[in-house]
């Protein structure tokens, strides 16, 4: 009887996708390659077993040694197939093999016959399999024919020896630089590939001769090169030599002609890289801009998609830095959103948002609502970074741009995309003040529903910061205690801790949080009881933690700077007696230098060695150092410990770095000196300081270094007295002296008299740098806000011409030493300004934030805005005198 006819389950089919490799195991693909040893070789058969081979090796699977031996010796007797097809797959298993040297010499004969066959398939990949795993011996063997392939009339076989020549470069430099003439005559050659392959290499044997790169660009420019691969290489090399150059004495910049008319080569290859080379030049101005736009916004209603995506993709990039130059193409992208290829709508959409007017927000807005529900989470993300930078950019449309952030804030999503919306409303928030009650309140909306603990914790921080500040603060308390009725134990004690600072920051609303934290007493998590317990007793007054209302809330809420690194080693360092432990002692340094930093080759550490047990700072071992000197007793709390500064050069007899230690009213130079001569040993080491050039110092103690034996670092202080909490600089000179006894190396023993004899060290500088802590805050806003307006100096400096942004900002955190707040040291490529926020501990344990505000105000002429708030009003105007005198 016939079987009924089953429906296929469509929809089924379409999820199952066909794996042909699917439960592949190694054992049993190396039974299968005992196929290679038959009589009759099956080249079908053959070529499926090598191919499930390459899968194993591709899928990070290894052969043992006996394994890839066995599979070695099988696939070599495939040389005697003639089938085309199975010889490029033996010759692809041999390449992925790698074998051994033993291995290698079995074959060669076999390569090297099929590299001179007159067969060209065979000559090509024979070529190819022999640079991957020949060495420099048999390589001087075969160069000769190697020579002669770069030049062959077939195509494959001069491409075959060119690429071989790139890998080959690698390993053995010398032999294919004596190729350059070969390569240079197959740079002239008629095929599209082979001219590719040759400029390829040519520029590589070059790179690092940047004359000779710049000759090869100057003679490939006038018009030699007509394939369009080589020619995109071409503008790439081309860009190089012009970002190494800069502009001519005529304010042009070389080969940017050459770069123009590429925009007008029939290739779209060529016309595309020669874009994108354009819009990503050091500083480019509109007008040199423009011409690349044009072809761009041409692109854009291409009938191709991938030229729709790279064109969108490169306006994206430019719109960055140069949003007026985009905008005219904003009626061409505007038709994008539709596009089928969501990845060319979201960048569409995101370039619109960055070019768009004020005008054009609300058309925009109801253009993305439809959009959003088509595409994935990641796209989505873009999408919300651009309209939070929109917003910022036009402030007084915050209601349309917060109404959408809300709206799908309340739609399915995964963390990430969550995240950078709530991330954009917070920003949203802090940045536009008329937004914070409409902000607030979705915020509060959201953590109703919220599957997601970490940005459940996130906004009830927040509106532990900010809604205490609101007109109404009382609304916020049932969206906050109903977390506490209904999340798990972590958002329990987040909202206890947010409560709290309602109650402790709003008087009118204390009577209410102390009848809710009471209800938290009886919590099945003792995180949430102990926190309740410790805001009720010290809200109350019934624990006095402080004398202000001012600092019990600072002990509350207010930020941990205090690096966990340090607190753990103080507490690990700390020994159980009747003194309590005292957090005000441990260090602020928020990066613990290693003791000595340099460490040349041969040497040992010109400094204390580290322990062998558990790790200890930089700075408990500096202290630790430090007090077994008796006479350092008296100068008081350490403030901050330097890096070491060598001064001395690499590889010289004597090696010897300086660490700055700096108290309230001395410094003391601590030099670690290292005695590199075998045959020596030195006696009665001290470094001779001349401070007459650093008037507000005078010495006052000098602890000379008893013997220096080989190798064996040891120390010697100098100390100086400067006045009280100021901030002393100066620069000193440097002496090594000692007294050197000549030491028998055999026996060791070491002669009675000794001869005095000194050496030169580099000069010291003590700057104002030394005497900042680079201490970071969690929150910059919220301790910038909290900081007296009063103490706020602002001022504006001329930092002359610098080479590029990043030039500048680098310079001014060397000069002030503080430490960049939330990544803001990093400078966007091709950007005309930018912020960088700083936070320190100046010496005098007075706390200081800085907003850089830079732009560059001419040709490579920067100029910048510096806002100081500090503890101490005299504190934020040395800061503006220290960078005024930098």
């Amino acid at each position: 009887m016939a079987q009924p006819m089953v429906k296929k389950d469509d929809d089924r089919d379409d999820e199952i996708e066909y794996h042909p490799f699917l439960g592949i195991e190694k054992g049993a693909v190396l039974q299968e390659a005992r196929v290679f040893n038959d009589s009759q070789i099956d080249s079908r058969r053959c070529s499926q077993v090598i191919t499930k081979l390459l899968y194993i090796l591709n899928q990070g699977d290894t052969f043992t040694q006996v394994e890839g031996t066995e599979v070695f010796f099988s696939v070599t007797k495939l040389f005697q197939s003639k089938d085309p097809g199975l010889r490029r797959m033996m010759y692809l298993m041999i390449k992925e093999l790698s074998p051994s040297a033993g291995e290698v010499i079995m074959v060669t004969s076999s390569l090297m016959k099929d590299m001179n066959s007159k067969t060209d398939m065979y000559r090509a990949n024979a070529i190819r399999v022999l640079s991957r795993i020949i060495d420099s011996t048999i390589l001087a063997q075969i160069e000769r024919y190697l020579k002669q392939a770069v030049v062959d009339k077939n195509p494959v076989v001069a491409s075959a020896a060119l690429v071989s020549g790139i890998h080959l470069l690698q390993t053995s430099p010398e032999v294919v630089k004596r190729w350059s003439n070969e390569v240079q005559e197959a740079v002239q050659s008629r095929a599209s590939l082979v001219q590719f392959h040759a400029l390829a290499l040519l520029y590589q044997i070059r790179q690092n001769d940047r004359l000779a790169v710049t000759k090869l660009v100057t003679s490939l420019t006038k018009g030699s090169v007509r394939s369009p691969l080589a020619q995109c290489l071409l503008i790439r090399y081309a860009s190089q030599v012009i970002r190494e150059s800069g502009m001519n004495q005529a304010g042009e910049r070389p080969y940017f002609d050459y770069l123009e008319s590429c925009l007008r080569h029939k290739a779209e290859m060529v016309i595309l890289e020669a874009a994108r080379a354009i819009t990503e030049l050091n500083g480019v101005t509109s007008r040199e801009l423009t011409p690349a736009i044009t072809v761009l916004q041409l692109f854009l209603s291409s009938s191709k998609p991938v030229l729709r995506f790279a064109a969108v993709r490169t306006l994206n990039k430019v719109a960055m830095t140069h949003p007026l130059a985009v905008t005219n193409c904003n009626i061409d992208m505007e038709s994008l959103i539709a596009d089928s290829n969501r990845s060319i709508a979201t960048l569409a959409i995101t370039t619109l948002l960055k070019t768009g007017n004020e005008s054009s927000v609300d058309r925009l807005m109801k253009q993305i609502t439809n959009f959003m529900a088509d595409i994935a989470d990641e796209f989505k993300i873009v999408v919300v970074d651009a309209i939070r930078s929109l917003c910022l950019k036009f402030p007084l449309k915050y209601r349309s741009l917060m109404n959408f952030l809300s709206n799908i804030l309340r739609e399915e999503g995964g963390f990430e995309y969550k995240k950078a919306i709530v991330d954009s409303i917070v920003t949203l928030i802090s940045d536009i003040p008329d937004a914070k009650e409409s902000g607030l309140f979705h915020l509060c909306e959201f953590i109703e529903d919220c599957e997601f603990t970490y940005l459940s914790t996130q906004i009830l921080h927040f509106l532990g910061n900010e809604g205490p500040k609101t007109a109404d603060p009382s609304k916020y308390i049932r969206y906050i205690y109903n977390r506490v009725i209904l999340e798990n134990a972590t958002v329990r004690a987040c909202a206890v801790s947010t409560l709290a600072k309602f109650g402790a920051l709003v008087d009118s609303l204390k009577p209410r949080i102390f009848v809710l934290l009471r209800r938290c007493l009886f919590d099945s998590d003792d995180e949430v009881r102990d926190r309740a317990t410790l805001y009720l007793k010290v809200l109350e007054g019934e624990a006095k933690v402080a004398e202000t209302e001012k600092e019990t809330n600072e002990f509350l809420f207010g930020s941990f700077d205090i690096p966990l690194s340090n607190l753990e080693a103080s507490l690990k360092n700390y020994e159980a007696s009747e003194e309590p432990f005292d957090i005000s002692s441990v260090s602020l340094e928020v990066k613990s230098q290693p003791l000595v930093e340099k460490k040349s080759q041969g040497k040992k550490q010109a400094g204390p060695a580290g322990p062998t047990g558990p790790v200890v700072s930089a700075v408990d071992a500096y202290e630790k150092l430090l007090s077994s000197v008796p006479e350092f007793a008296s100068f008081g709390k350490l403030f901050k410990s330097s890096a070491p500064v060598e001064l001395t050069e690499a590889e010289t007899e004597y090696a010897v770095n300086v660490v700055k230690h700096i108290y309230d009213s001395h410094v003391v130079l601590q030099f670690n000196c290292t005695n590199t001569i075998a045959e020596q040993l030195l006696e009665n080491v001290t470094v001779f300081v001349d401070g007459s050039e650093a008037e507000e110092f005078g010495e006052v103690f000098t602890k000379p270094l008893r013997s220096l034996p080989y190798d064996t670092p040891g120390q010697t202080f100098v100390a100086f007295e400067k006045p009280e909490g100021v901030p002393a600089v100066g620069k000193f000179s440097n002496i090594l002296k000692f007294i050197v006894k000549e030491v028998d190396p055999s026996s060791g023993e070491v002669e009675d008299e000794g001869v005095e004899d000194e050496y030169q060290l580099e000069d010291l500088e003590i700057n104002y740098a030394d005497y900042m802590l680079r201490v970071p805050v969690s929150n910059f806003r919220n301790a910038w806000e909290s900081m007296d307006p009063e103490t706020e100096r602002v001022d504006e400096y001329g930092l002359g011409v610098r080479e590029s942004l990043t030039e500048a900002v680098n310079a001014v955190i060397s000069i002030l030493g503080m430490h960049p707040c939330e990544g803001t040291e990093v400078v966007p490529n091709n950007s005309r300004s930018h912020t960088c926020l700083l936070s320190g501990v100046f010496i005098g344990n007075v706390k200081v934030l800085v907003r850089l505000s830079f732009g560059i105000s001419g040709p490579k002429e920067v100029a910048m805005k510096l806002a100081v708030r500090s503890d101490d009003a005299d504190i934020s105007d040395k800061i503006h005198e220290i960078v005024a005198s930098g």
